[in-house]
């Protein structure tokens, strides 16, 4: 890279690597914190997903890390393995996995999700993440930050967590911290100058210490609104370097016979991948290059930021979108962004970890409501309407299904809707059929699949007995074997009829050794 261009580079990323870093420092603990896991695992897995993955990715701005997507299946597998050792064996499994689907070239299977499924999958997560952080908003922290679950572990959903915040556990410090900093962020994204020095300031980093100072002021002239540590930020402060050290774990190799083991990184891999696949296309969608990622080295990147992080203590890791979509956001140019927030996440637990823990969850909740609201923005909602029907109604199901359940069950259910509507179009006529006296036309207008070949059947069906018949394939470039056994069983039964039959179109050429069979009389236009 020229000099000039790594220094603008260089100007771009390292702001925007630190507003990644906000954002993932209190998603990493949660998720770890929701799996069942030591929160230290968490931040491993966040500086790996940055560092190994953001380096050895082709992905422009994609930022990989633990994902909550995973977290029930992390949970369950913790509790079913004989210890978290073994659990960590069935990550690195679960790494060499992925790297084997992409070398069998699997990452091409995003490539077929509907582009009105992705987007809806943006719109609905900052729908979450509005809806998720009002509680910490305001003080109340009964479910992990990070958490996509519409039912969540204390009892309540995800609106009625919000009405019981708001009713009985508003705090009213929390509330004072995280609206200044909402005030602060949409002010900024207005007033943030176009140049000086004060362009590369990052508004989360204003943000954090205005929370940070906040707090402290209101524990001197306000003592009954300042917040306790429950509601900060809770890093493991570690004694020394050798403290420091022994937060990391290694994996449990005489487990590999353990058949659940297997079964858990099967599992992993398969969810990870999908994940990480939906991710990165999505990421391309809000690339404001439009950069295409490569999906396969993409899964040989995820698969080595597992094996990786099972082999220092970490949980699974999957290209995220939050931090993603805050790395967009964020202005940030290439991928060092990724690796440098990843950097910033080992610095800062090793050498200023009871800094981090002054930092209120309600100043971090605020900068997620601010990513959540320029991925769900209305303006979103209204494209995807004037666009019609067919794209408007797979995003809106895709946004309530998310919305509703959880990230990988509404994707699935995106995914079906959509297909079906995919399939609906192109189920269309694609056929057209007339008559003129002695000459009958059967037109194709375009390529003929199996969805086609009723269709076929019924037009052909419609030619009266003596006529001259063209069937006209010069729109197609295929036609399945399905159809051409239609049209082979129609000539069959042609010269009974008093029927000539002509096929015209360069595909009939070249199909004509399957339509030309023995014994039928076709000639070819």
């Amino acid at each position: 890279m020229p000099t000039g261009n790594l220094l603008k580079s260089i100007k771009s990323d390292a702001p925007a690597s630190l507003v990644v870093f906000l954002v993932a420092l209190p998603l990493c603990l949660g998720v770890a914190l929701a799996s069942g896991a030591p929160l230290f695992s968490g931040i491993i897995a966040g500086v790996v997903g940055g560092v190994v993955v953001g380096a050895l990715s082709g992905a422009r701005l994609s930022v990989s890390g633990p994902a909550a997507g995973l977290t029930v299946i992390v949970f369950d597998a913790i509790q079913t393995l004989p210890s978290f050792q073994a659990f960590l064996l069935a990550v690195v499994l679960a790494g060499i996995m992925q790297i084997l689907f992409g070398l069998t070239r699997s990452g091409v299977l995003s490539e077929f999700v509907p582009s009105s499924v992705v987007t809806g999958m943006l719109a609905a997560i900052g729908l979450i993440l509005i809806l998720k952080q009002v509680p910490h908003a305001v003080g109340y922290d009964g479910d992990y930050s990070g958490s996509f679950a519409f039912f969540q572990g204390n009892g309540y959903n995800t609106f009625s967590a919000i009405s019981h915040a708001l009713r009985e556990s508003v705090l009213w410090g929390a509330l004072l911290i995280s609206a200044a900093s909402l005030a602060f962020l949409f002010w900024w994204d207005h007033a943030r100058p176009s140049t000086g020095p004060f362009r590369f300031l990052p508004g989360p980093l204003v943000v954090v210490l205005i929370g940070v100072l906040g707090n402290l002021l209101l524990g001197y002239v306000a003592p009954a609104l300042h917040i306790q540590p429950s509601h900060l930020v809770q890093v493991p402060v570690a004694n020394g370097i050798g403290g420091f050290f022994s937060l990391f774990d290694l994996p449990d190799f005489s487990a590999i016979g353990n058949r659940m083991v297997w079964i858990t990184a099967v599992t992993v891999a398969i969810v990870a991948t999908l994940e990480s696949l939906l991710s990165v296309k999505a990421v391309d969608e809000i690339d404001p290059r439009r950069a295409l990622t490569d999906k396969n080295r993409e899964l040989f990147a995820q698969g080595s930021g597992n094996i990786v992080s099972g082999l220092i203590g970490g949980i699974p890791i999957t290209s995220v979108i939050v931090r993603s979509s805050a790395n967009v956001e964020a202005g940030a140019e290439s991928k060092l962004s990724t690796i440098l927030h990843g950097a910033w996440l080992l610095l800062s637990v090793m050498l200023i970890p009871t800094l981090l823990n002054l930092i209120p969850l309600s100043a971090l909740a605020a900068i997620l409501i601010a990513t959540g609201y320029k991925l769900a923005k209305p303006k979103l909602f209204l494209q995807r309407y004037r666009q019609g029907w067919t794209q408007f109604i797979p995003f809106v199901a895709t946004v309530a299904a998310i919305l509703l359940t959880e990230l990988l069950t509404g994707i699935l259910v995106g995914l079906a809707i959509g297909f079906i509507f995919v399939v609906g179009r192109n189920f269309r006529s694609a056929i057209t059929f007339v008559c003129d006296d002695e000459d009958c036309l059967i037109r194709a207008r375009r390529n003929l699949y199996f969805i086609h070949k009723y269709e076929l059947q019924r037009e052909l069906a419609r030619v009266p007995d003596g006529r001259n018949l063209l069937i006209d394939l010069s729109s197609t470039s295929y036609v399945d074997l399905d159809n051409i056994d239609v049209i082979n069983a129609f000539i069959t039964g042609a010269k009974y009829r008093g029927i000539s039959v002509v096929v015209r179109g360069d595909i009939a050429r070249r199909s004509a050794p399957l339509i030309n069979a023995p014994g039928l009389e076709v000639s070819f236009a």
